[in-house]
This record gives C-alpha cells, structure tokens and sequence, in this order.
C-alpha cells in the first residue's frame, strides 16, 4: 500500500491552501456575521453572500465537484485516496466545503443519483446539484423510532396508480430549511410484510410537493446550524410519480447502505481538518500565555497533550487512507470495516483533541471568539450521523469474531 501523494495530488493542495488562505480565513467572520445579521432580520435560513460570491471562484480555480469519482457528468472527480488530503483541508472551516459543491448531504445525495439514479433523474436533479445551482436533503431519521436500525423507519411509502402517496415524520434532515433544497430524497416502507430488509424503499420528493411541510429547526448545544440547519418535516398525503423511486420497491436498505459509505469517510476526512485547526490553535494560544510564570507551552501538562493530539491525529489520518485505499481497490462492500473503524475513531479522537484546545484557551475556548465550541458542537453530532458508535463497534466486533469462528478448531486452540 502506497498512500503517498501523487504530484497531482500535491499541486491541488497547493491551489486549495492558496485559495483557502487568499478566500475562506479572510471571510470566516463576514460568514457569521451575514448569519447574525439575517437572524436579526428575522430569517436565518437565507444564503450568505459570501459563499454564492467564491462558488464561481472555486469553479474556475478547478476545485469543484472533487468528490465524486467515476462519473461523466463529473470527469474532475477523484479517488477517495485522492480526495482525502484535500477534503481534509476544506474541513478546517465549517463553510468552507459548500465553496467547492462538496459538502453533505448534498456529496452523498448526488453519489446516490449517479449511482442509483435513472437518466431522467440525473437530468431533473443530479445535474443542478453539479452545477451548484440548488441544494437536496436526505430524509431518513425519524423522531418515533430508533434510526440507527434502518429497518425500524416508519414513515409510508404507498402505491396508488402511477403514484406513490408518503406519510411520515422525519427529523435531523440536514439543508431541509435552506431555500436552495429543491429535492429531499426520502427512505420509507411499501412493504411492511417483505423480508426485513426488502420492506424499505427510497423515492424522490420535490420540496414544495404539496403536503410537505417544515414543522420546526432543531439545534445542536443551542447552535441552529443557520443558514444550513437541521430540520424536522412532515409528509402528509405527499404524492410524486412512480417513476420518483430509485431503482424499484424493497431496495432502499442496499441504496441507503451504498450511500452512507463514502459519506461516512468524507466526514472523517474533514475531522481530520478539524482537529488539525485545534491543535493549531492550540499550540498558538499556549505559546502567547503566561500562567505562573511561564507559558502555557511550558507546562509539562500541556506539552503532553500536544504531543499526543499529534500521534492521535496521525493514527486517524493513516487510517482514513487506508479505507480510501481499500474503497478505491476492493469496493465499498470490503471495506466495511475499515469504514466502520474510522467512523468511530475519529469523531472521538477530534473531540478529544478539541477539549484540550478549549482547556489552553481557558474560558475564551468556550466562547464564540474562537471556533472551538462550535467545532465541538459540530464533531459531537458526527458520533451519531451516518450511524452511531455502537453500530459501528458491533459491526467491527462481529467481523472479527467471523474469523475466527471459521478456523478449524486446531487453529482455535493453538
């Protein structure tokens, strides 16, 4: 295995820190500001100026649509080996993702068109979302049950003549307030007395479908994630054409399934970002403070807590490039645990690393006059989306013990 960076790969980190530097830091705070200021107008949910002013930008510097490999309609999309290094740098600045048309849901969203989608969907929806123009949704969390089993999802999909007519509520669907989402793609059951995982199917709604309504936003520790957010929906006597359903009935675990793996290793690599910033900033707080006569960085405390953030952030890293490596070689379905173990690793590790930032920085960590707070808001959630934890863990656990409970019963007792 060979996860060194091609000299490809190394002159796009070069243009995207560039842009980053010369883009995304100088506008961080007209970002929040643009926010603040809708908030008071009465409206959140509007787009910022700023972010529809660098999307053109980011086009033409050739930093668009990185993430999706394979695709016609995208022919600069690259591996998940090649991705990785640069969604990490994007990932240091919570906005910066939606610059280059590569933040969630809409990367997942757009890999579930291109893969699952027909021609005429690809038409109607994939291609705007390629091209920056509107934004989608993902419906599949509901508040009445425990989403984390898939199988568990309530909410109807019901075949009426060429139509399909969908009742449900959903809740944590990301972007659903943004009145750029255009589409919400909706996980739902047509077959309540299928096999288990063939009961679930996933069908295209058109956001201002009559009998979709946005029932209220959620937050996250206080923080409503405007102008993106995290909405809870209700689809009442929703109807759209048959021809809306991905692939046909029963297919929506498999399609959901084949969605959630590169989604889950995008969010670790922007992780890594994350908590590359922390300790960062880190490092410059404890090095400009004195406590007790010497500076932070001169206490013993606080130097063991750097040097391990590093070799934390490290192990992460190489892992998450191994997955991609093994998504890129083996397919998604192999490398499930690989997916699983970087799931888990880290949200845990950047949130850990995070804390101790916050500690350096004293009560200021914990304030909104640096990003620490909101980037600890943000990596918590990550420890549920796309799966939590303890999904994660069994499905490692249970892979493990697969091989061995396949050994002959000498290897066993050896």
């Amino acid at each position: 295995m060979d996860f060194a960076y091609t000299d490809k790969v190394k002159a796009m980190q070069a243009k995207l820190l560039a842009f980053m530097d010369e883009h995304i830091y100088p506008n961080e705070h007209r970002f929040h500001q643009e926010v603040l200021e809708n908030r008071r107008k009465g409206n959140p949910w509007i787009p910022t100026g700023i972010i529809e002013e660098l999307k053109p930008k980011a086009r033409a510097a050739g930093l668009w649509n990185l993430f999706l490999p394979h695709s016609k309609r995208a022919p600069q999309g690259l591996s998940n080996l090649e991705y990785a290094p640069l969604c990490e740098i994007m990932g240091r600045v919570s906005f910066a993702p939606e610059v280059f048309n590569s933040s969630a849901p809409d990367t997942g969203n757009m890999e579930t068109l291109e893969r699952y989608g027909s021609e005429e969907h690809k038409r109607a929806w994939l291609e705007p979302l390629l091209r920056g123009e509107m934004r989608s949704a993902f419906l599949m969390t509901e508040p009445d049950v425990a989403s984390s089993d898939a199988t568990n999802i309530q909410c109807r999909i019901e075949k009426k003549g060429d139509e399909y007519v969908i009742n449900g509520r959903k809740w944590w669907t990301s972007g659903g307030g943004d009145p750029r989402c255009k589409l919400y793609i909706v996980m739902g059951r047509t077959n309540p007395d299928a096999p288990r995982h063939s009961q679930q199917s996933i069908i295209l709604v058109p956001h201002d479908a009559p009998g979709v309504k946005v029932l209220r936003p959620l937050t996250v520790f206080g923080y409503d994630d405007a102008p993106h957010g995290h909405m809870e929906i209700e689809l009442k006597n929703v109807r759209v054409p048959a021809s809306n359903i991905l692939l046909g009935e029963g297919r929506g675990f498999e399609i959901a399934q084949g969605r959630l793996g590169p989604g889950r290793i995008h969010h670790c690599m922007r992780l890594i970002g994350v908590a590359e910033r922390a300790l960062e900033l880190m490092c410059k707080r404890s090095l400009s403070r004195v406590a007790f006569g010497r500076t932070i960085a001169e206490q013993g405390v606080t130097r063991e807590r750097i040097a391990q953030a590093r070799i934390m952030i490290d192990s992460a890293r190489w892992l998450v490039l191994n997955a991609a490596y093994m998504m890129d070689t083996a397919g998604n379905k192999v490398a499930k645990a690989e997916i699983a173990m970087i799931k888990v690793l880290a949200p845990n590790m950047t949130l850990q690393v995070i804390d101790w930032a916050m500690q350096a920085h004293g009560a200021a960590g914990v304030s909104d006059d640096f990003p620490l707070a909101m980037m600890y808001a943000h990596s918590r959630t990550l420890r549920f989306a796309d799966g939590p934890d303890e999904v994660h863990r069994n499905a490692i656990a249970k892979l493990e013990l697969a091989k061995h409970m396949s050994m002959p019963k000498s290897a066993k007792t050896a």
